[in-house]
């Protein structure tokens, strides 16, 4: 510091003396979320009825690439055999309602009417309710005669009580789901669960989910896990990044854990497939999600929509039941119509919630991608402006 009243040193400046200061922002790394990227296409096209969409996931034949995600209001065993007439899975939550309820239709209906100022307290009643072992296993039973293959999630907490519980009642395959998924966990209190032991044992698949960190999800890979669930936070119905402040932009974080699967699939041999996981509610964000190279989409709030849904038109995130720290709300997404009308069309909206399938094939024909792997090709721009370039003139005269 120079003394009050006396000028610095011929040649020399106030700051010569000082270190080099490096700020955390410095280093900022741009990201993306699909508002900020367009596909560009390239110099071929395909006809829309040439495309396919299928893929073996996870041991499972899906003929679209779409899961319903493990939340009471999108799945109970009746939403999950009408997604897989579609040729879609669904995945069912065992800590949910459909576990501790025999009927849990009318709990889902306190829910859905609660008033706004009293749904929390509705929602930590409702889940303070045990779960029941023969409702789990009743639930899988249903769900197959349904006429679909039964994935199941739960919390790593609980994961090694119910993973070979619904392994030896029928179950194909096992999703370990929590807020974010690491590779590994540290705790005072209790025995964590071991992943890598965890996916040797089980006779069945386990995935694994969420992360956004490609160096994660490759350690999770080398565990075991035969996906990956990518995504923190972006759900409609999710207020993680609100509440604690965490999350990478949907784009960017299926971007780097695909190139974590692609290093290992160079590496090891094996294909281990990224599912995009919340924030899609579109057609084209279902495209744009694809191309960043995700292998399926894991949808909520847009299937909540349907009317085979639980939901009664209504969904809330997974971590609202929270007595201690919610981090999900319920949201009114209303009810749009039949499931099928809201992959399959036809649609009768003009903003792309509809036919989400329609939309999907043919943004690839468009872009002469005839398989998903194809359409994890296809070129991505920098677009922020995208979704209102020329545009002033929508909504007008209405």
């Amino acid at each position: 510091m120079i003394e009050q009243g006396r000028a610095p040193a011929a040649g020399r400046t106030e700051t010569a003396d000082l270190p080099t200061f490096r700020s955390k922002v410095d280093s900022i790394r741009p990201t993306y979320s699909f508002d900020d990227v367009s596909l560009a296409p390239g110099v071929e096209t395909v006809e829309p009825a040439d495309i396919d969409l299928s893929q073996r996931f996870c041991g499972l034949d899906l003929q679209i690439p779409v899961l319903a995600a493990a939340m009471d209001a999108v799945v109970d065993s009746s939403f999950a055999g009408a997604l897989a007439r579609l040729g879609g899975l669904a995945v069912l939550n065992l800590e949910g309602v459909q576990a501790r309820y025999d009927e849990p239709s009318a709990v889902l209906a306190r829910i859905a009417e609660a008033p706004d100022d009293e749904v929390q307290a509705v929602l930590s009643e409702a889940y303070a309710a045990p779960i029941r072992d023969e409702l789990v296993a009743r639930r899988i039973d249903e769900i197959r005669a349904a006429g679909s293959k039964a994935a199941v999630a739960a919390t790593p907490a609980v994961a090694r009580r119910w993973g070979p519980f619904c392994a030896e009642h029928g179950a194909d395959l096992f999703l370990v789901q929590s807020q974010v998924s690491s590779a590994r966990h540290l705790a005072t209190g209790y025995d964590p669960l071991s992943l890598d032991e965890f996916t040797r044992f089980m006779p069945i698949p386990v995935a694994v989910g969420n992360t956004t960190n490609a160096e994660a999800a490759y350690r999770l890979m080398e565990q075991g896990a035969a996906a990956i669930f990518v995504g923190v936070g972006p759900g409609a119905a999710c207020t993680t990044r609100e509440v604690l402040g965490i999350g990478v932009p949907q784009v960017t974080a299926v971007a780097d854990v695909a190139a974590a699967r692609d290093s290992y699939l160079e590496r090891e041999g094996r294909y281990v497939p990224g599912v995009a996981d919340g924030g899609m509610r579109r057609g084209g964000e279902i495209a744009k999600a694809i191309a960043a190279g995700a292998d399926a989409v894991m949808l909520g709030s847009p299937l909540a929509r349907a009317g085979e849904a639980p939901g009664r038109g209504v969904n809330w995130g997974m971590a609202a039941p929270s007595p201690v720290l919610p981090r999900g709300t319920r949201i009114r997404v209303g009810t749009a119509g039949p499931l099928e009308q809201i992959l399959m069309g036809p649609a009768h909206v003009s903003d792309g919630s509809q036919n989400l399938i329609g939309a999907l094939r043919q943004s690839m024909a468009a872009l002469g991608a005839r398989t998903i792997r194809d359409m994890q090709r296809v070129e991505l721009v920098y677009a922020p402006a995208i979704g209102t370039e020329g545009k002033s003139w929508q909504g007008r005269g209405r």
